[in-house]
């Protein structure tokens, strides 16, 4: 156990609860103590469900421990199947109930219920909420899936059909990544099966062997479960997650060789004219993109992904990626190899926040997390991957897969960055009146606020003391005429300040007029006046 203010996953039985809650028909009873209930904020706050999910906790208290939890955990049950009726019911334990060692499963094997009881155990000290999502949807497909019946060969001709695994309630983009494939899987003439988690029902997970092969969009949660319809049922799962052109490219014809298809045909069919992103990335200016040092952290699917994007597709140079999926930490780091780095396999944000400052990336892509380390330190950043806040459950339509999520992807990730012309020109302009670091916003006018500055040393001496700045001045053109060395001449901060106000094309020249008239006139300090006589000397 580890106490910290933040965590990238919750424990394992909020992983089965987006489970649940992604699901249609099941209803998940939980064995918790009355805090737990936080956890329906996660999906009608955060992910703004219109319904709370489907989990009936039996909010056990401290003078409860002193009688028969166990009693209490199967009048739940059974309370829980008289309301909701459910199709399938999946029990387990929270992190605290854990420790009561109650047997859920066991105790509603014991009410004789006639619908299937997936029981659950999760490890809650030493898993957590990805593993946690990922074991459950194994369970219930290898529970509800039924192995009696093969699918019969496929006829010549026949559309090959296939599952989408993986799209999963609380998940980043989930909704919208599974709509964009399932377009995209129809342009090649591909029939959708079973989609699970998301919308499928016990019954769809029954049928789920009827499929030729599964196409796996978030291994976090979909791998094990995959692995399984293989070993059962013969399906070849994909490997490809399509986050990126390049990415969509490969998935494409891994799908199309998948179900028979000629993969060139399949891919000149599915990239139209709304794959934008390849020519915008080639058509900005190089200073814009190319180069630009980049930091990555996330999940691994989406770290592995956007690193590659990055790099290829973009022109950025990745500097560092890391990970808090521990059960993925070979795939992070073998990308890692690929980029020349190191990558940071930990899920203390303290660990991240540290190798962004050391790195000074000017751009990180990261979570939630990442977006408030960066603005600590004054980086760029855009979200790529859970744990997100509610402004990352878009209400438009906005996907991280296929042709238009690499749209999406694009315009997400330049957003924060300045653009090339715009920091070409505040870099010419850095000195002057409306751009130097201590003016207001421009877009403001002379109304904004300014800050008000503490005087410099010059200005300090100048206003306190004038008699003696005064005398130390005739005393240096004293000193200056009875030598024949070369005066050099400072400039005051009122001067300064003045002179930063000239437009900066002509700015050099006014200073080495000014300097070159002070020198002449052996004056060892420029002050606003000199620098005024200097401008009508070389005027006339």
């Amino acid at each position: 156990m580890q106490l910290t203010l933040w965590t990238y996953e919750g424990p394992p039985h909020v992983g089965a609860m987006r489970i649940a809650t992604a699901m249609k028909g099941v209803h998940y009873v939980l064995h918790a103590p009355q805090g737990d209930t936080y956890a329906d904020l996660l999906f009608t706050m955060i992910e703004r469900d219109a319904q709370r999910p489907p989990v009936t906790y039996t909010t056990f208290q401290a003078r409860d421990l002193g009688g028969d939890t166990a009693e209490l955990f199967k009048n739940a049950a059974r309370e829980a199947f008289e309301r909701f009726a459910p199709q399938a019911m999946m029990v387990g334990s929270s992190c605290t109930a854990e420790l009561i060692q109650d047997d859920p499963g066991g105790l509603c094997k014991a009410l004789d219920l006639p619908v299937p009881v997936v029981a659950l155990e999760l490890p809650s000290y030493q898993r957590k909420e990805n593993w946690g999502a990922a074991e459950t949807f194994y369970q219930m497909v290898r529970q509800l899936a039924d192995t009696t019946q093969r699918r019969a060969p496929r006829e010549s001709g026949q559309r090959a059909r296939c599952n989408i695994l993986g799209p999963a309630a609380l998940g980043f983009r989930h909704r919208d990544d599974l709509r964009e494939i399932t377009g995209l899987l129809g342009q090649l003439g591909v029939d959708i099966n079973v989609t699970a988690p998301l919308g499928a029902t016990p019954a769809d997970l029954a049928r789920i062997g009827d499929a030729d092969f599964n196409v796996v969009l978030y291994p976090e949660i979909a791998s094990v479960a995959a692995g399984w319809l293989q070993r059962t049922f013969g399906q070849p799962a994909t490997k490809v997650v399509p986050i990126g052109s390049g990415a969509t490219r490969d998935f494409i014809r891994e799908v199309a060789t998948l179900a028979g298809l000629d993969a060139d045909e399949a891919l000149s069919r599915c990239e139209g004219p709304n794959a934008r992103a390849p020519w915008y990335a080639r058509s900005v200016d190089s200073t814009y993109l190319t180069s630009k040092r980049v930091f990555v952290y996330g999940d691994a699917t989406h770290v592995v992904a956007a690193a590659r994007i990055a790099q290829d597709e973009m022109g950025f140079t990745v500097v560092g990626l890391g990970t808090y999926s521990r059960e993925f930490a070979r795939d992070v780091r073998e990308a890692a190899a690929r980029y020349g780095v190191e990558a940071l396999i930990s899920d203390d944000y303290l660990d991240v926040e540290a190798r962004i400052a050391e790195l000074q990336p000017e751009l990180v892509l990261g979570s939630q997390m990442e977006r408030h380390i960066a603005k600590r330190l004054g980086i760029p950043c855009a979200v790529i991957s859970a744990p997100v806040h509610v402004q990352d459950f878009p209400a438009r339509y906005s996907p991280q897969m296929g042709f238009e999520g690499a749209n999406v992807l694009f315009d997400t990730w330049v957003h924060p960055l300045m653009m090339g012309l715009e920091e070409h020109l505040i870099g010419m302009f850095r000195g002057d009146a409306e751009f130097h670091e201590d003016a207001a916003p421009s877009h403001l006018g002379g109304s904004a606020a300014r800050p008000v500055a503490a005087p410099t040393a010059v200005e300090a001496t100048e206003a306190e003391m004038p008699e003696a700045i005064a005398a130390q001045a005739e005393a240096a053109i004293a000193a200056a005429a009875d030598s024949s060395a070369q005066v050099v001449a400072t400039w005051a901060a009122e001067a300064e300040k003045e002179l930063r106000k000239i437009p900066f094309f002509v700015r050099g020249k006014a200073r080495r007029n000014t300097e070159t008239y002070a020198r002449d006139k052996g004056l060892p300090v420029i002050t606003l006046e000199t620098l005024y006589d200097a401008k009508a000397h070389f005027s006339r």
